[in-house]
């Protein structure tokens, strides 16, 4: 298959790039069509979608929040309008010249109470735009779910977004997919995790229900096929993988590939809240989305309309194949995007450190004298939270952890996309990167539950022959309880921080 990138308006570039998901699509690009803007770009679908249609040929427009220099380093050349689709006067200039738009918009790491009328609301503020723009498609990725039986809120809440784009005069293509199974994604992480973690699993009633997964890969391909069959323009679509399983079923078989023995249990106590939390506790994805996850189980989801298997006649896979291609990419350190991405959801418009009006009212700071290379330091400080946690007092960061999620934060598990690199917005456990600064600078922003704002810092100076390695706490807080915050865990600051550089300085190499 032939790939089309446009490198100015006259120039087309061709290659070859089976990496990509479309390599084998049975569509043909147009990039002639005009410019596609994909909302959402900075989610897990979003981003994935980005590349293809650009190494297609498509001039592409993203939508974000927030301006960040990681759009420009991940897809050069693609423009880039900040825009909020809750704010419906900020739309115009986005959608100004667009051809087609991908909604890709999902407010679902709001929590169960508060996603589906911001979810309503940013359809109709893009339907509405759109209809004033005269955009001349919408392509809407929404899930399965039949309407006559009871669905989760969540279930429902994808249907009345398909029903709320579709009231205006723009047609709208729409897509219905049950879970999506990929490196990164968040039914992917349940599901390991759960398997990998617990060799005795209580197995409820509801985890019999069946389901029809599918791979990531196939969802890009059926969003990119769509673009490219003018046929598809104002229709409804199931799109499902190859098999059909049970939750059981699902677990069970990533047991049988890890080859571990797992024991499931039925369970008479089905309490899908209880097990959301329960859940939030063991895997990496927190309890506001694994509510909301959790709640749609209860509901078979299978495909019931095919047609867009004549459109677009390629094979999907299988749920077996589409595993150990997750775990495939986890084991070559090569996952391009996760649902941590876009969690939590306002982190895009979180204050940066540098945009604070005065100095943190509360700082410490511990340095040490080094004849380690920056370049040797450098990497073993963004080795942090990887496979050996924070490299001293691992407990404690646990602890902390713990104590984050029962107060319903992010916790400790979130891990990290990579486990060799780092970029800006990136987690790493319950901090996330607001900038990196290649062997000089790593600063990481706290996502946890506190009465404050906190930072870490990691800089690397030089003094003669020697480098200077120095961690330094922010912490910005105007309240009592903040001020007792910090004063309650001063204590610890020596012990785990002092103790942190220590370790940073004996794992880089001399």
């Amino acid at each position: 298959m032939t790939y089309y990138s446009k490198k100015d308006d006259s120039t087309v570039e061709t290659w070859k790039d089976t990496n990509l998901f479309c390599h084998d699509l049975p569509s043909k690009p147009n990039p002639d069509i005009g410019k596609i803007l994909v909302t959402g770009a900075s989610g897990y679908i979003g981003g994935r979608l980005v590349p293809e249609l650009i190494a297609r040929g498509y001039h592409v427009r993203i939508m974000v929040r927030a301006e960040s220099p990681e759009y420009n380093e991940r897809w050069p050349g693609v423009e880039i309008a900040v825009a909020d689709a809750l704010k419906a006067e900020s739309l115009k200039s986005a959608l100004d010249g667009i051809y087609t738009i991908y909604y890709l918009i999902h407010s679902l790491l709001l929590g169960p109470r508060d996603f589906a009328s911001a979810d309503i609301q940013s359809a109709k503020n893009i339907r509405e735009t759109a209809e004033e723009m005269q955009i001349k498609r919408i392509i809407y990725l929404g899930g399965l779910g039949d309407m006559r039986s009871q669905l989760s809120n969540h279930l429902r809440n994808r249907a009345e977004v398909a029903d709320e784009l579709k009231k205006g005069k723009t047609p709208v293509t729409i897509l219905r997919a049950a879970i999506i199974i990929g490196s990164g994604s968040a039914s992917y992480e349940i599901i390991s995790h759960l398997t990998k973690r617990l060799p005795l699993l209580f197995i409820p009633h509801w985890a019999e229900n069946k389901c029809q997964p599918i791979g990531i890969r196939d969802v890009i391909k059926y969003l990119v096929g769509a673009l490219e069959k003018p046929e598809t323009t104002g229709n409804n679509y199931d799109i499902g993988g190859r098999d059909i399983l049970t939750y059981k079923k699902m677990m069970v078989i990533i047991a049988e590939i890890l080859g571990r023995k797992r024991f499931f249990i039925p369970f008479f106590y089905s309490n899908l809240t209880f097990y959301a939390y329960i859940i939030s506790l063991i895997t990496p994805v927190p309890a506001s989305i694994t509510r909301s996850l959790i709640e749609g189980l209860k509901n078979e989801v299978i495909c019931q309309n095919h047609e867009i298997e004549n459109i677009l006649p390629f094979k999907p896979l299988s749920y077996k194949k589409a595993i150990i291609l997750a775990m495939s990419r986890e084991d070559q350190d090569k996952i391009h995007t996760r649902w941590s991405d876009a969690y939590p959801p306002a982190h895009r418009l979180a204050i940066k450190l540098h945009e604070l009006d005065n100095i943190p009212n509360f700082t410490a700071k511990y340095t040490l004298n080094s004849e380690k290379s920056a370049a040797s330091l450098f990497k073993s400080i963004c080795g942090v939270g990887a496979e050996e946690g924070w490299f001293h007092s691992n407990y404690l960061w646990r602890l902390r952890g713990i104590i984050d999620s029962i107060l319903f934060g992010v916790g400790l598990s979130r891990g990290r996309r990579s486990v060799s690199g780092l970029k800006i917005n990136d987690v790493i456990d319950f901090w996330r990167v607001e900038d990196i600064q290649n062997n000089k600078r790593l600063l990481l922003r706290s996502e946890m539950k506190m009465p404050g704002k906190a930072w870490l810092e990691f800089t690397i100076d030089k003094e003669e022959s020697r480098r200077i390695l120095s961690l330094t706490i922010y912490y910005a807080s105007h309240t009592f309880p903040g001020h007792i915050y910090w004063y309650i865990f001063l204590p610890f600051h020596n012990l785990i921080f002092h103790n942190l550089i220590k370790q940073i300085d004996m794992r880089s190499v001399r």
